[in-house]
């Protein structure tokens, strides 16, 4: 099973870039860069990265982002992911990242986008690997913030696949953003959101009917209501579902209690991915085989998830058609 998983052609269709910091390159990026840690080794930051709830990871997430100051930082972040990726098997992944947490160290966006473009450009020359880009939203900061954000990435809105939503769920209901998504839908960009990871199943409709969402990130707590289950199964709305964060941020206790198999036998059109890798126990091959070991699932399960996947993905029509004729081929 672990050189099917491996072989197989996964695609990701939930990944933060600023989440696959590891701390061997958060060491590299510091010492670049002229910047303290508060770790004095990479085995002391590797020992940080424990939490028991969203927020907590949050704190960490935040302030191991702080390394990122240069373009080259932003690239080296992006390719250091991507060639891992690659090597597990990752033939295309979309990516968000978020604008905001940068801005507000003072880091411009051009820099961002530059050091992400390159890194976009050169994996898909060089390693067969395809990206798209999703401008991600804060919902724990001001709307109107967002919303000016957007407007000053005019530039790249064409090399744009979508924006989200992310970042801490309780008490930022999607409704907070409707301003920021109908100018997205007047530029003919894609939206996607995170809801009902820790916030309630309600969140789900409420992405899906005011902000006009195509995609629902995480999406598990939708069983707790059988309307919005209802709902998913009959649109075919995807849930971009990731098991070892849900895992490490506490959704569940448990691998096993994770409510995946119960998401496939509603009929419901499920995706995995790894979330935030560095800091929730691995990507794309070990969210995969934790799955296989977990549940029991066989390879025609694994088969339909990167079908749903590819279905999904943000590529282009040549691409899809290529990546369903290597699955086919499996």
């Amino acid at each position: 099973m672990h050189d099917f998983l491996r072989d197989l052609p996964k695609v990701e269709l939930h990944l933060h870039i600023e989440g696959s910091l590891e701390p061997e390159l958060m060491f590299a990026l510091a010492q670049r860069n002229g910047i303290d840690l508060p770790y004095a080794t990479v085995q002391e930051a590797k020992n940080a990265y424990l939490f028991s709830n969203l927020q907590e990871f949050l704190a960490l997430y935040f302030q191991g982002m702080n390394v990122l100051r240069k373009e080259e930082d932003f690239y080296d972040l992006a390719m250091d992911y991507f060639k891992r990726a690659r090597g597990e098997g990752v033939v295309h992944i979309d990516m968000h990242f978020d604008p905001q947490a940068h801005l507000q160290r003072g880091v411009p966006l051009d820099v961002v986008m530059s050091g992400l473009l390159k890194a976009k450009q050169v994996a898909a020359e060089t390693l067969d690997l395809t990206i798209g880009l999703i401008m991600a939203f804060l919902r724990d900061r001001p709307a109107e913030e967002a919303l000016h954000v957007l407007e000053q990435a005019a530039p790249y809105w064409k090399m744009l696949d979508a924006i989200g939503l992310d970042s801490a769920e309780q008490n930022n209901p999607p409704a907070k953003f409707v301003d920021l998504f109908n100018r997205a839908k007047q530029l003919g960009l894609v939206r996607v959101a995170h809801a009902g990871e820790e916030g309630p199943a309600e969140y789900i409709n409420e992405a899906l009917d005011i902000l006009d969402v195509q995609r629902i990130d995480h999406g598990v707590r939708c069983l707790e209501s059988d309307e919005v289950v209802a709902r998913l199964r009959r649109e075919q709305i995807v849930l971009t579902v990731c098991p070892l964060s849900n895992v490490s941020l506490k959704v569940v206790e448990n691998l096993r209690d994770h409510p995946l198999p119960k998401l496939l036998a509603e009929g419901l059109k499920v995706t995995i991915s790894s979330d935030d890798p560095a800091y929730f126990g691995g990507g794309m091959l070990s969210n995969h085989m934790a799955c296989a070991e977990a549940f029991g699932w066989d390879k025609s399960v694994f088969r339909q998830l990167t079908f749903n996947a590819i279905d999904e993905a943000f590529v282009t029509n040549d691409r899809r058609e290529e990546l369903r004729a290597r699955l086919a081929a499996l």
